[in-house]
């Protein structure tokens, strides 16, 4: 998957906590506890990465979730509706997920992990199908993955020697 780098220090980023979980780890002394923080950030203006920290304290995993997630910023390819140019699947280990491109008015619809990845990244019309695995952690990379694979009409377009009309139709 290409990655491409984004300046974070000029960007409004919020983030949203997708989930926390407790990790115990069973040691001769007793039970070691810590915590894993899934983290999404965004701009709200097509803009949007996910991140994973780990600490002994929540508030420290959420630091870190949050740097890890800003590190792994992509570009999302909007329409003039906010939507997303064209249908796309993305998928991650055992979880897939459908996103199709929805006209003015429809809202996101979409389940908790994949709702707030496209709520960061500025999508105000989407709908979404999560397929295979519902692991919270993979729904939002495999969202992830498809945001990233994105085109927009200008590159198909170049891609194939046709003008932007005759991709349109």
């Amino acid at each position: 998957m290409k990655r491409n780098i984004i300046d974070a220090s000029q960007l409004e980023l919020t983030e949203k906590v997708v989930s926390i979980k407790r990790v115990t780890k069973v040691v001769k002394g007793g039970r070691n506890m810590r915590f894993t923080a899934l983290v999404v950030v965004g701009d709200n203006a097509g803009h949007v990465g996910a991140g994973l920290g780990k600490a002994t304290e929540i508030p420290e995993a959420i630091r870190k979730g949050k740097e890890d997630a800003i590190k792994k910023l992509i570009t999302v390819k909007l329409d003039e509706n906010n939507s997303i140019t064209h249908d796309i699947s993305g998928k991650h280990t055992g979880a897939s997920v459908l996103l199709k491109r929805a006209p003015e008015g429809t809202g996101v619809i979409a389940g908790g992990p994949a709702r707030s990845v496209c709520e960061l990244a500025g999508i105000k019309n989407i709908r979404t199908k999560s397929l295979g695995s519902n692991n919270k952690q993979n729904v939002v990379l495999a969202t992830i993955d498809a945001l990233s694979q994105l085109k927009s009409p200008e590159e198909v377009a170049k891609l194939r020697g046709k003008s932007v009309e005759e991709i349109l139709g």
